[in-house]
């Protein structure tokens, strides 16, 4: 469909296009979620032959007189923000199991419902998708020359450029440039300015419209910032309570976590799970997740963290980038149907992001801010992989270390170097 007919804009093609494709074709439905203003409602119009939105008044009284016309239409058809209305999962699942053709219904979501509503009824007949906010590869046009993932995971090394290492000052550029799409051109302090108003309807707003919670917006606030100090952590509830305990002194862990939880089901936080493989040695695998904000441009608007802060606090811009990183593969692992988790040991042995596919290959990713400390990433990987039973779980299909300001480059040991804003699909 021609999204510039539909809302006035012309449609920028997204790495999700492909997936989505390919889930509608073996599906009866689809549906597309993450946090609001991902671009879910551009990129399934761009996919569909019909379309109604959710949110429309019109299509609340047509639920109430006429609720089987809002399925009316050419398919694909999207169903945009169906959980305004969410009885309508189950007129799609009746109308999805009285067809035998695949790809009839798009539906898009910012928030998951309760989940009796739709968990246990949309087996088998529902492909459920996340669309995450633009990638460092999006952001410049899907530019030529990338380091690709699926090409890493097929055993392709890379041609070496050591020309290309990105400065500091561009790398910070980056990190605060929103993913958001209606956000992407904007300048850093209009972009943190637009965030810092994503953060604040989501505590006023958003969250009560999934949850009657009793503290004060403030709160909800104060716990966006307190994770985006810790993204890419192992942080604790009972850290993040502390942390609220300043604005909320009789806040306990139970409520964070089911705070935390609330957040997730609006998409704005999203956990890195653990990874569990086969090991040699005796160590305990830790199982605590990260958590990561939707986006690392909210994530620094939380913090309050402009250019100037970060040039002056690389601690807080390696945290930052480590997110922005983790996101950048899913987005790509997305693609391949694969999934990025995290590993760490009793051993202290740790690799920021595993990257797995359905078939069993995986690849291991250490995130390094400076280039100079890409020694010290391939000597981090090279130890924890021995911790691996790969005679059970295979060896690596890659070893890579990803920077922000340094070159790209294999190793004679076969470990790959790469900067972030070279990394593709």
């Amino acid at each position: 469909m021609d999204t510039f007919e539909v809302v006035g804009q012309e449609y920028q093609p997204r790495i999700i296009d492909s997936a989505l494709a390919r889930a509608l074709g073996m599906s009866g439905a689809v549906v597309l979620e993450g946090a609001r203003a991902s671009g879910k409602t551009m990129t399934g119009l761009n996919a569909a032959a019909s379309y109604v939105f959710m949110d429309d008044p019109d299509s609340r009284v047509r639920f109430e007189v006429a609720p089987h016309s809002l399925l009316d239409g050419a398919v694909p058809r999207l169903l945009d923000e169906w959980q305004v209305l969410p009885d309508v999962w189950n007129l799609v699942r009746r109308a999805v199991d009285a067809s035998t053709e695949a790809g009839q219904f798009i539906l898009t979501g910012s928030a998951v419902p309760v989940d009796d509503i739709t968990r246990h009824t949309g087996a088998g007949r529902f492909l459920r998708l996340r669309q995450r906010t633009l990638t460092w590869w999006e952001k410049a046009g899907s530019p030529e020359g990338t380091v690709s993932l699926a090409e890493l995971f097929e055993g392709r090394k890379p041609r070496a450029l050591t020309d290309v290492a990105p400065d500091l000052g561009s790398v910070i550029e980056r990190v605060l440039q929103a993913g958001f799409p209606a956000m992407v051109s904007l300048s850093a302090s209009q972009a943190a300015a637009r965030l810092r108003s994503y953060i604040d309807d989501v505590a006023r707003t958003d969250i009560q419209r999934i949850a009657d919670i009793r503290s004060r917006p403030e709160v909800i606030k104060q716990l966006i910032t307190a994770i985006a100090r810790s993204v890419a952590s192992e942080v604790t509830y009972s850290t993040l309570a502390a942390d609220l305990r300043t604005i909320a002194p009789t806040i306990d862990v139970e409520t964070v976590s089911n705070y935390v939880g609330l957040l997730q089901r609006l998409f704005v936080v999203e956990a890195q799970p653990p990874w569990t493989p086969a090991l040699r040695s005796r160590a305990r695998v830790r199982t605590s997740s990260k958590l990561h904000l939707v986006d690392p441009a909210l994530a620094a608007a939380a913090l309050g963290a402009g250019p100037e802060q970060l040039h002056q606090d690389l601690n807080a811009l390696g945290t930052l980038f480590e997110s922005a990183v983790v996101h950048d593969l899913a987005v790509f692992a997305s693609a391949l149907d694969g999934e990025v988790s995290h590993y760490r040991d009793s051993n202290e042995k740790e690799i920021d992001a595993i990257v797995t596919l359905p078939d069993g290959r995986w690849g291991a990713v250490e995130v390094k801010l400076g280039g100079r400390q890409f020694p010290a990433g391939a000597a981090a990987l090279n130890a924890a992989v021995t911790q691996f039973d790969t005679a059970t779980i295979g060896e690596p299909a890659f070893r890579l270390v990803i920077t922000g300001t340094g070159p790209l480059l294999t190793t004679d040991d076969g470990t790959i170097t790469a900067p972030l804003s070279m990394l593709g699909p």
